[in-house]
């Protein structure tokens, strides 16, 4: 099927796959990694596998998404404000009423050091090496060097000519396979862990927005899987595959059946029901088997928790304080003096 000429700005089958992966999330949160880290507590009875799978959906969907704000911007400084409107308020708020909700359900095992949490204000933790308020925020570390990276490919080289730009930054990631004592800083600032499923949606997106063919990405994606299957493991080899196939399909229009509404509806608010579950749902569980109620019913009123301060965080501040500092930040760019040329050629 050839890719469309115009393409959409929104794709609803991407955000049911978000809404999919935050599902995928928290079931292995509330089971495996609950029981891993309280034994001691009832727990329900089974275990979801393959917890990092999920991860690597959501960074090919960044890679596939990072476009719709990279065609929208004339500057870095655009982009810089666009993604920290896009992630910090609801970053902010999660982060506090996740402490709020530690410190006074006194759950020790889950709290950090005041160090550790005034580093957290500022969402670099995992660059010095500070455990993160929420174990699920690991993540925002990875999304934040994979925005260094693509500013960097956008100012320097352009993204006419993405695909070579690609192929050298796997070649990077087999450095780092031979030299496994490269600087962790350095492994982390060029995402090195991740960068074939980054790559696996970027290659996607360029099909879906007309930009290229199978044929022209068929050499660079054989390259990403290569990268995945030389260095990982046979089952995240496989995972791999099949996240190219699900992008291939959503591109052919064959995932239009998960575009329902529930599954929509979880993907736009999955950024902040994805900030707030994990430690808040452990403590509801804790307190829910305290209470002598069954698991079932404490993995059920934690999920419950968790949608409902997700649904609040992403009305009440994701999407107004973004809307808000994307407005001011447009005022702000229009009020600007232009450039004098005559003094720039001087």
């Amino acid at each position: 099927m050839a890719p469309p000429s115009s393409p959409r700005t929104r794709l609803s089958e991407l955000d049911a796959l978000r809404g999919i992966g935050a599902l995928c999330v928290l079931i292995f949160h509330y089971s495996t990694r609950f029981h891993e880290l309280f034994p001691q507590a009832k727990h329900v009875p089974f275990s979801f596998p393959g917890g990092n799978y999920r991860v690597l959906l959501f960074f090919c969907i960044s890679g596939f998404a990072i476009f719709f704000t990279l065609d929208r911007i004339r500057t870095v400084p655009d982009f810089v404000v666009n993604r920290f409107a896009r992630l910090y308020p609801a970053y902010l708020v999660a982060m506090l009423l996740t402490l709020s909700i530690e410190y006074l359900a006194q759950a020790t095992q889950l709290l950090i050091g005041p160090v550790a949490i005034l580093a957290n204000f500022t969402m670099l933790q995992s660059f010095v090496f500070l455990p993160e308020v929420d174990g699920a925020y690991w993540t925002l570390a990875v999304e934040i060097a994979f925005y260094f990276c693509m500013i960097s490919i956008w100012k320097w080289f352009g993204l006419r000519r993405l695909e070579p730009v690609l192929a050298a930054w796997l070649a990077l990631r087999w450095l780092f396979h031979v030299w496994p004592d490269m600087p962790e800083r350095v492994v982390m600032l060029f995402v090195l862990r991740y960068t074939p499923f980054f790559v696996i949606g970027m290659l996607a997106y360029r099909i879906w927005a007309g930009q290229r063919t199978w044929r022209q990405q068929a050499p660079y994606a054989a390259l990403a899987l290569l990268s995945v299957a030389m260095m990982e493991t046979w089952d995240v080899t496989v995972v791999a595959v099949v996240l190219l196939l699900a992008f291939a399909a959503m591109i052919a229009g064959r995932l239009r059946f998960l575009a329902v509404r529930p599954l929509v509806w979880m993907g736009g608010i999955s950024y902040s029901f994805y900030l707030i579950h994990q430690h808040v749902g452990f403590v509801v569980m804790l307190r829910m088997a305290e209470a002598g109620y069954s698991p079932w019913i404490g993995f059920a009123t934690a999920f419950l928790v968790a949608l409902l301060l997700g649904t609040a965080i992403n009305r009440l501040v994701e999407r107004p304080a973004g809307e808000a500092i994307l407005g001011w930040w447009r005022r702000r760019s229009a009020s600007a003096p232009m450039p004098d040329v005559a003094a720039g050629r001087a």
